[in-house]
Formats: C-alpha cells, sequence, structure tokens
C-alpha cells in the first residue's frame, strides 16, 4: 500500500483495516482528529464541537524521523495541560500510540512517535507524575504575591471567568469588549468561549495589558517570535509569540511555590477549581474567598 501524504488519510487507513467495532471507530476518529490539531501546535475543539470537527492538514512526516519525537512530545504535553481526567489522557495517548505502530508496520513512519508515547503519563503542568494529585488553593495567597502585569492578569481572569485556561490564551485582544466585560460575539464562536466575562479586578488589569494594541494576542511572551510563530500567533506590534499554556503552567508553578504549604506550587487547574467553589459558595448565599484578603 503506498504511503499516504496527510495525517487523515493515515488515519482513515487505519481505521479502515482494524478490527474495531463502529461504536470504539468513532472513538478512536474523534480522538485522532484531536491529536492531528495538536500535532500543529492548535487547540482542538472541545465539547459537541470536537465530534466531526475535521482534522486540519497535518503532513504525516511530522510523526517520522528524529523530529517526531519532540513534535509527539509536545502535543501530548499539551493535551495533558487541558483539564481532562488522568484515565481519558491515557486512553488517548494509547490510542495514538496504537495508531502509529500500525503505520510504522507498514513503512510509513519510523518508529520515533511509537517510542515516544511510551510511558507517557503528563501532569498538567508539563512534568512526569505517578497518582494524578489535586490541592486546595488558596487565591488569596496567589493574588498578594508580586508578579508581572501579564501573570496577575491570566490569573485573575482565570479565577473570575473559570475558563479553562488554553481558552483564555487562546484570546486575542480584538476579542476583548472592555466595557461589557466579556468576549465579543462573532460568528463561529464556541459556545463556551462566547459566555466568558469577568469580575472588578480583571477590568482593571486587563485595559493596562493592552495599552496602545487593539489586535494580537492577548498573552504574549517575553521574547519576539521565531519566524516559524504563524502571523495569528504574533503581536503585530512588538512581534512577541502567543504565551503558551507549557509556559503558563511553569511560571504560576514556580511563583506559587512559596504561597503552597507543600512548597511545590500551585496548577492553573486548581486555581480555576478555586474560582468555580467560590462562585458556588456565593451563589448558595455563602461567602466566597475575597482574592485579596
Amino acid at each position: 500500500m503506498e504511503r499516504p501524504v496527510e495525517y487523515v488519510v493515515a488515519v482513515d487507513r487505519y481505521l479502515a483495516g482494524s478490527r474495531l467495532s463502529p461504536a470504539s471507530q468513532r472513538v478512536y476518529r474523534v480522538t485522532l482528529s484531536t491529536w492531528g490539531w495538536l500535532l500543529v501546535g492548535r487547540i482542538p475543539p472541545t465539547g459537541s464541537a470536537r465530534r466531526g470537527a475535521p482534522i486540519p492538514v497535518v503532513a504525516l512526516s511530522r510523526l517520522d524521523g528524529d523530529a517526531a519525537t519532540a513534535v509527539v512530545q509536545e502535543a501530548a504535553a499539551r493535551r495533558a495541560l487541558m483539564y481532562i481526567d488522568r484515565r481519558t489522557y491515557e486512553r488517548e495517548v494509547s490510542i495514538l500510540r496504537n495508531a502509529a505502530h500500525w503505520w510504522a508496520a507498514r513503512g510509513w513512519i519510523g518508529p520515533q512517535a511509537e517510542q515516544a508515547l511510551k510511558g507517557h503519563v503528563t501532569s498538567r503542568d508539563g512534568g512526569r507524575v505517578a497518582p494524578e494529585t489535586s490541592a486546595d488553593v488558596d487565591p488569596a495567597r496567589v493574588f498578594a504575591l508580586r508578579a508581572p502585569l501579564r501573570e496577575q492578569a491570566l490569573w485573575q481572569l482565570i479565577y473570575e471567568t473559570t475558563a479553562p485556561a488554553e481558552h483564555l490564551l487562546a484570546l486575542d485582544v480584538s476579542d476583548l469588549d472592555l466595557g461589557l466585560r466579556r468576549i465579543r460575539r462573532k460568528g463561529g464562536t464556541p459556545r463556551r468561549v462566547d459566555r466568558i466575562v469577568w469580575g472588578d479586578r480583571s477590568a482593571k488589569l486587563l485595559p493596562l495589558l493592552t495599552i496602545g494594541r487593539t489586535n494580537g494576542p492577548l498573552f504574549l511572551t517575553e521574547r519576539r517570535a521565531t519566524a516559524r510563530v504563524a502571523a495569528a500567533d504574533r503581536c503585530p506590534y512588538s512581534g512577541h509569540a502567543r504565551l503558551s499554556m507549557r509556559r503558563a503552567a511553569e511560571l504560576f508553578r514556580a511563583a506559587t511555590s512559596e504561597a503552597d504549604p507543600r512548597g511545590v506550587g500551585w496548577n492553573l487547574r486548581d486555581l480555576r477549581l478555586a474560582g468555580k467553589r467560590d462562585r458556588a459558595a456565593v451563589a448558595a448565599g455563602g461567602r466566597g474567598r475575597d482574592s485579596l484578603g
């Protein structure tokens, strides 16, 4: 059988040649579609939008040769940061590993992709862990930390909106309606993203973060982007790249190590859960923790 050029064709042939039941094939197709987005550094659709979403154009050669190790490990690290439970993550890694094994057995790719996924169980902050753990974040201690404006704005936005961090990092300046404190409505916006609204503290920080910028990524790296960074992920004013989920998680972990009683630092997911908990307490008539103490 001739080697396919595109990842989507390789997926079709793998599923056609497998002995999976129709139900399992549907699960495998959705999962491999999600990996297609991740393999090119893009955020996959979530919820109901995930089913039936087309796989981006991905060259199967991305999974071949020595470079495949870094490509696959980066994709796996991004997926681990997307607030899915450990069991789901491990199942999805297994599905991609099985597909990579099938493709390698036919000589379409080398063994590097499959080998890169063996034993790949990663925490949402990018570090290898044993059982999944969660910590009770104290927002008052988080927001009392001395941190750059970018981090303060991101942390407050996660806490106040309780939106997944990867959705917030994917925002552009033009997506913000600063007056109404919400995301601008526009065609094709996923419902979950469209409902993002924020409170007083984010409302004070976001205008400062976006001074002089009307478009481009909302959260930026400290350095200028390389030539390989897509235009959509590059600031048209400074040339800096969009802040990645991995880097944002690393910064939060490092910054909160002194506030965490365990001394290891907290996860952005735990900050989001703290926001959800406090919002529920307020809705129930209780008093949520004041993020300023």
